[in-house]
């Protein structure tokens, strides 16, 4: 076996599951798992539709490109959604959801072949895929903390001068998980004057880009970042998915924009993969993306939970409102996130995520340490439910 395997650590998942091993939870209040960010919305019944109406297509084998009719969905969801115009043909591919994409990119983006080209930057804390795809493609991940005196923003100067040219791939997470932090056009310039002096690839992770609470503001995405700054979309590709956007996890719909001469060695490499989107799963799609009414809708929903939320835990943790995405990232009382997750889960049957187990201990310091995620993805009331019984365990605990 790939003896790069056994760098892989556990996922955050499993060392919850470890975390809460012989702790018995209070039986008399119901389960509240806020931890993991799978959306629990109603996905619309359009999409449920299209996807029956496409089952026919399971009698042909799909090709990795995808339909010309999904490309063009998507290139004409990005016109409206960047106010940029991309190739269907070219810049565009279908994806069976970011997260398979994400990994399967660093396959493709890193050199293995340049001994001095194996290094993949990303944010710290971050999403898990990022480091295990830098591990398993032979490349050496180095984690940017990012902290709260920076705002939670990735600061490039903290990477060593002489790291630069050892980078081939770069991911960014704008809106951020699990900060909610959205990349301004000022980080966008200097990450690109990087990439245009050291020729590394930009992955930038763009999933939670719909999930915001200012209807017709939407938070910056690095094709507009680009067009605005006038360089182009050289070395830059964009992931995005229909998990968040509409409520559909389970489907497994994705796209990846940029680059065209990366797209066109990212598409032979999935050729060989043997990653072809479903017909079906595409017919789906293709009903998802060209539809905005019900990602309105399901922005609304979010917008009422942290309306609600946010109040009745400010007086309990420290936190400020998220720029986009739905995730609530708060210090809790004493600095330890894995005792208040473990305590939380067995007097209140609340679940979150111990913010620890979604960094790496770099520059001296695990930068999630302290801090717990909650995602806010259960029913209204259940979001405001968990609120009270956290509060009410802090004050109990205080």
């Amino acid at each position: 076996m790939n003896p790069r395997l056994d760098q892989l650590h556990p996922y955050p998942f499993q060392k919850l599951r470890e975390l809460f091993a012989g702790v018995t939870p209070n039986a008399e209040l119901a389960p509240i798992n806020l931890s993991i960010g799978e959306p629990k919305h109603a996905t619309p019944q359009f999409i449920k539709d299209a996807l029956v109406a496409g089952l026919d297509g399971l009698a042909h084998y799909p090709i990795t490109q995808g339909s010309e009719a999904l490309r063009q969905a998507i290139a004409a969801w990005a016109q409206r959604r960047y106010g940029v115009a991309l190739n269907p043909a070219t810049e565009i591919l279908p994806v069976n959801g970011s997260r398979e994409a994400l990994f399967a990119f660093a396959q493709a983006a890193v050199d293995s072949t340049r001994h001095g080209r194996r290094t993949v930057v990303s944010p710290n804390p971050f999403y898990q895929i990022y480091e295990g795809a830098a591990l398993l493609a032979g490349a050496r991940p180095f984690f940017l903390n990012t902290l709260p005196e920076n705002g939670f923003r990735m600061d490039w100067s903290r990477v060593p001068e002489d790291l630069w040219e050892s980078i081939s791939l770069v991911y960014v997470c704008s809106p951020g998980n699990p900060t909610g932090k959205v990349m301004a056009l000022d980080e966008w310039q200097t990450l690109f004057a990087l990439s245009e002096r050291h020729g590394f690839v930009i992955a930038a992770d763009e999933c939670y880009s719909e999930i915001h609470f200012h209807e017709g503001e939407p938070p910056l995405g690095a094709l507009t970042a680009a067009q605005q700054l006038g360089r182009g979309i050289a070395n830059l590709v964009v992931f995005n998915s229909l998990s968040k956007r509409s409520n559909v996890p389970g489907l497994r719909s994705g796209m990846v924009a940029g680059d065209a001469a990366v797209i066109q060695k990212f598409l032979l490499y999935r050729t060989y993969h043997g990653s072809a989107m479903n017909p079906a799963v595409q017919a789906a799609s293709i009903a998802a993306w060209n539809d905005e009414a019900h990602v309105a809708e399901n922005r609304r929903q979010y917008a009422e939970k942290f309306a609600a939320v946010m109040p009745a835990l400010k007086d309990v943790l420290q936190f400020d409102a998220p720029e986009a995405a739905f995730y609530l990232w708060a210090k809790v009382p004493g600095g330890g996130d894995t005792a208040f997750a473990r305590g939380l889960y067995e007097k209140q049957h609340v679940t979150v995520l111990p913010g620890s187990y979604l960094a790496r201990d770099a520059a001296g310091s695990n930068p999630g340490k302290g801090f717990i995620r909650i995602a806010l993805v259960d029913s209204l009331p259940a979001c405001v439910e968990a609120a009270r019984r956290i509060a009410a365990y802090v004050g109990d605990a205080g």
